[in-house]
C-alpha cells in the first residue's frame, strides 16, 4: 500500500519508490466549539497537539463570555484569554463587528499558526468607518479623543463606544476608543501611543478581571514606566449573577452607563 512521506507530500511504495507524482494538499483545519468547551475541555489537545505541535488549526470558540446568559457559570467562558495566553505559540483574537469578523475569517485561512477566535452569539452593531484596516496584533482606533482612552474587545467595544459618546454629549469629554481585537500579540505600539500623554486609560472586556485584556495592557504599560491613571472593567472573581448577557453586563458596569460613570470617575481623581 502505499504511504505519505511527510516531508515530501508525495505518495511513496513500500520500496520506497515514487509510484505516482500527485501532490497531497494540506487542508485548512478548522474547529468549531462554545467557548466554555473548547478553552477548557480540549486545552491539553490545544497545548500539544496544535500549539506545541505548530498545527495551523484555527479554533474557533462561539457564544463566548457570558454569552448563554441564564444558563451559569459552567457555560460561561471567562478564563479563556487567561488560560491561552499562557501558552505558546498561539495568536488569540475576538472581533468587535461583522467588519472585523470577516476579516479575521479571511485572514484566518492565510494564516499559518495556531489561532483562537473568539465570537459571541448576539448581533454585532456596526462600528462605523473610522477604520477600514484589520490585521493581526494591531488595534483598530474606532473613534480619536484627547481626554481619555477606552480599550475594549468583542462584544464590549460597541458599550464602549455608546459610552464615549455620552461622555461627549454630557460633559463634552472626547474619548479614543479602541477595538483590540487581538490579544496575542497585543498591539503594543498603539498602547504607548495612546498612553504618551498621561491620559487615563479603561479596559473594558467580557471576561474574568485577571489574565486578559486589562492585564495584558497593564503588564506592559507598567514594565515600560508608564504610570497613566488605569482602571480594568471585567467581571470580578467570583460566579456570575444569573440573568441574560445584557443583565449581566450592566450588574457588572462593562455596558454603556457603567463604563460611562467609571470613566467619569476615573477622571475625576
Amino acid at each position: 500500500m502505499p504511504k505519505t512521506d511527510s516531508r515530501s507530500r508525495y505518495c511513496r511504495t513500500e520500496s520506497g519508490g515514487c509510484r505516482r507524482r500527485t501532490r497531497i494538499r494540506r487542508k485548512k483545519a478548522f474547529a468549531v466549539s462554545p467557548a466554555c468547551f473548547l478553552s477548557a475541555r480540549a486545552l491539553e489537545q490545544i497545548k500539544n497537539d496544535v500549539c506545541y505541535s505548530d498545527n495551523p488549526v484555527k479554533l474557533v470558540a462561539i457564544s463566548a463570555g457570558v454569552s448563554y446568559g441564564a444558563l451559569g457559570t459552567t457555560h460561561h467562558s471567562l478564563h479563556d484569554f487567561a488560560a491561552l495566553r499562557a501558552i505558546n505559540n498561539i495568536t488569540i483574537v475576538a472581533p468587535a463587528d461583522n467588519f472585523e469578523t470577516e476579516q479575521a475569517v479571511k485572514a484566518a485561512i492565510a494564516h499559518e499558526k495556531p489561532l483562537y477566535l473568539r465570537f459571541g452569539k448576539k448581533d454585532m452593531p456596526y462600528l462605523g468607518d473610522a477604520d477600514k484596516t484589520f490585521a493581526f496584533g494591531k488595534g483598530r482606533i474606532v473613534r480619536e479623543g484627547t481626554d481619555l482612552a477606552i480599550i475594549a474587545n468583542g462584544e464590549t467595544v460597541y458599550p464602549a463606544l455608546l459610552a464615549a459618546q455620552k461622555l461627549q454629549e454630557k460633559l463634552g469629554l472626547e474619548a479614543t476608543v479602541v477595538s483590540m481585537h487581538t490579544i496575542k500579540p497585543l498591539d503594543t505600539e498603539l498602547l504607548e501611543q495612546l498612553a504618551k500623554n498621561g491620559r487615563p486609560i479603561i479596559t473594558v472586556e467580557e471576561h474574568m478581571i485577571y489574565g486578559g485584556l486589562g492585564e495584558a495592557c497593564a503588564s506592559h504599560l507598567f514594565q515600560k514606566g508608564y504610570h497613566n491613571p488605569f482602571r480594568i472593567m471585567a467581571i470580578p472573581d467570583e460566579y456570575t449573577v444569573t440573568g441574560s448577557q445584557g443583565d449581566i453586563f450592566r450588574h457588572y458596569g462593562i455596558s454603556e452607563d457603567g463604563i460611562f460613570q467609571s470613566a467619569t470617575d476615573l477622571l475625576n481623581n
